[in-house]
This record gives structure tokens, sequence and C-alpha cells, in this order.
């Protein structure tokens, strides 16, 4: 698991680390089994409190995307649609819904979202072919 942090970013180091995690996961970098550093670790590797590396590992462990167990390191587990008994597309929706309001209050207009948004998906997409992951486009929705 290789992750960074900006701190010229104003997203806070634990969100930092959850995303770059997921993307990993996305594309295949980590996968079901790997496990993780320890708390310490990450926090000593990064440079940051175990309080920071703590709450990252949590919400990871939240979202299904981790499995930690007391005295073990934590390891990687990948959601499949049977372990998931809730619409993901409400929580996608309200996340995402989360994100225009942000945008829309700081002066972006909906072409400039749609715009960035595409151009994630897009980034996202061509970042897994190269690793051989199946992503569906637009006319398989």
């Amino acid at each position: 698991m290789l992750v960074s942090i900006d701190e010229r970013i104003r997203q806070p180091i634990y969100l930092q680390i959850v995303r770059q995690v997921k993307e990993q996961i996305l594309v295949g970098e980590l996968s079901e089994g790997i496990e993780l550093p320890s708390v310490r670790e990450l926090g000593d590797s990064l440079g940051i409190s175990l309080h920071t590396a703590r709450s990252a590992y949590q919400v990871l462990s939240e979202a299904g995307l981790l499995r930690v167990r007391l005295g073990k390191r934590a390891r990687v587990t990948i959601p499949t649609c049977e372990r998931n008994h809730y619409s993901l597309g409400d929580e996608y929706a309200l996340r995402m819904r989360e994100l225009i309001v942000d945008g829309l209050l700081r002066g972006s207009d909906t072409n400039e979202l749609h715009r960035i948004l595409d151009q994630e998906i897009e980034a996202l997409s061509a970042r897994g072919a190269t690793l051989g992951i199946r992503t569906r486009g637009k006319e398989e929705t």
C-alpha cells in the first residue's frame, strides 16, 4: 500500500488515506486478503497521529473494505453484491448530492460539475482497464 499525504489540499488526512486505499482496491493494486500496515506503522510512515491512522481504517472498515480484528492486522475485503443488503444506489446518490451542493455553493456551474465527474470516471476507468479490471460503460448501464 502506497499512500501519500498532500498538505496543500483541504481534505482531512484520514480521508486522503481512505480515498487512496479505495482507489487502490478499485484498480486491483490491493486485493482481497492483503494485510495493511498496522495503525502504528501507518502513522509512523506518514508522520501522522495514531488517531488519524485509526480513523482512516475505521472508515474503510465501516465501508466494508477492511476486516479489522483486535490484535491482528487489517485485511482488505472486497464487498460483493451478496454481502450488501442495502441499496448502494441510494447511498451513492446521497454522497454525490453532497458534493454537488458543495460545488454549487463554491460557485461551480452544472457544466463544470459534469465535466469533473466525466473526467474522473474516465480516468479511473482507464486506470482499471490497464490492470484488466472490467468497468461498465455508459452503453451497459
